[in-house]
């Protein structure tokens, strides 16, 4: 006993001294446990030393340490509300809203360039009649090629113009492809738009191993080029404005017979000669032609009642034309600075 009452003074100043250097609640709370933990504290353990008090002196022992325990119990509850009124008004300050600063514009988002023409071009051609059909990005040869009336020899088929999964499986290079289902399993009269993105092994300013393309195809009785360029000429005003027109030139596609390039009249300069068109008057647009007999054989439509014309259109081409668009990477990386100027609006 003669000991105690230095101890308890020790501990007492030690708390006080402690206490000074205290900045928050969970220091507080640390700082307590050092004493007053069951276990481990500096008082827990006085009261440990309870066993070893003679019995004579064990009621003043216990007295003296349960008053220094309500002590220290008293001073760091009164430190733990000051410590979390404290932070209580820093938060308040630092979550304060100054209500006469202007509010933050809200700038509202954009829909893709992508996504902007395959909706317009979808609308134009639902106005014409057309069915939507969304055929497989991963084909077999035979409806991505053989079926189209494309040559065993043929460019198209090497492996460094073709992502082949397997001998018999690609990734599709054309929409094309949409309309060999199509045309086994419909009768005519066929009118349907064939949309999504197609795989070619080619990267450059204008190219892109993936792009997005949109195939249209009509099967019925006595269609001819004509009913192609008229379709046309009402497709690129409505995307290009009125005045815009069409003019083919001879091409080569395996499943078309004729096959046509599509330019359309430049839209920049009216057709005059500017840097867009390089001085010609007309920009390319898209590849079309009459569906090659022998394509409709293989479906097993007879090609002496009925034909049709095809045409192939790729979206990224169009977006580019519409928006001034110089790089087709410009497409791919959602560069907001980009997409910020688009807008149709």
């Amino acid at each position: 006993m003669n000991g105690l009452s230095e101890k308890l003074s020790a501990i007492k100043q030690e708390i006080l001294d402690g206490m000074e250097s205290l900045d928050s609640s969970k220091a507080v709370y640390e700082f307590k446990k050092t004493f007053l933990d069951s276990k481990n504290g500096k008082i827990g353990q006085l009261m440990k030393e309870m066993k070893n008090i003679p019995p004579a002196e064990k009621a003043e022992y216990g007295k003296n340490v349960n008053a220094l325990k309500t002590w220290a119990t008293e001073q760091f509850d009164e430190m733990d509300a000051r410590m979390k009124e404290k932070e209580l008004l820093l938060r308040y300050e630092n979550e304060k809203i100054d209500i006469s600063m202007p509010a933050q514009k809200i700038v509202p988002g954009n829909l893709h360039p992508i996504t902007l023409i395959k909706n317009q071009l979808i609308d134009i051609f639902a106005s014409m009649g057309f069915e939507v059909f969304e055929g497989a990005e991963i084909e077999t040869d035979y409806y991505n090629f053989t079926a189209l009336n494309t040559p065993q020899d043929h460019p198209a088929r090497d492996m460094q113009d073709t992502f082949y999964l397997t001998q018999e499986f690609l990734l599709r290079t054309q929409t094309s492809a949409g309309q060999i289902h199509v045309m086994e399993n419909t009768a005519p009269p066929i009118k349907i738009l064939s949309p999504g993105r197609v795989f070619r092994s080619d990267d450059d300013a204008t190219h892109s191993p993936m792009f997005s393309q949109m195939e249209g195809l009509v099967v019925d009785k006595g269609i001819t080029l004509c009913d192609l360029k008229g379709m046309l000429d009402v497709l690129v005003q409505k995307i290009f404005g009125e005045g815009t027109t069409t003019r083919l030139r001879p091409s080569y596609f395996p499943f078309t017979e004729p096959s046509v390039e599509v330019d359309v009249s430049c839209f920049e300069c009216g057709g005059k000669g500017c840097k867009l068109c390089k001085g010609t008057g007309w920009i390319e647009v898209l590849g079309a032609g009459v569906v090659n007999k022998k394509v409709l054989e293989v479906c097993g439509i007879d090609s002496d009642e009925y034909s049709g014309f095809a045409f192939g259109i790729g979206i990224e081409r169009l977006a580019m034309l519409k928006y001034g668009i110089n790089n087709i990477k410009l497409l791919f990386e959602s560069d907001m600075r980009v997409l910020s100027q688009l807008n149709d609006d």
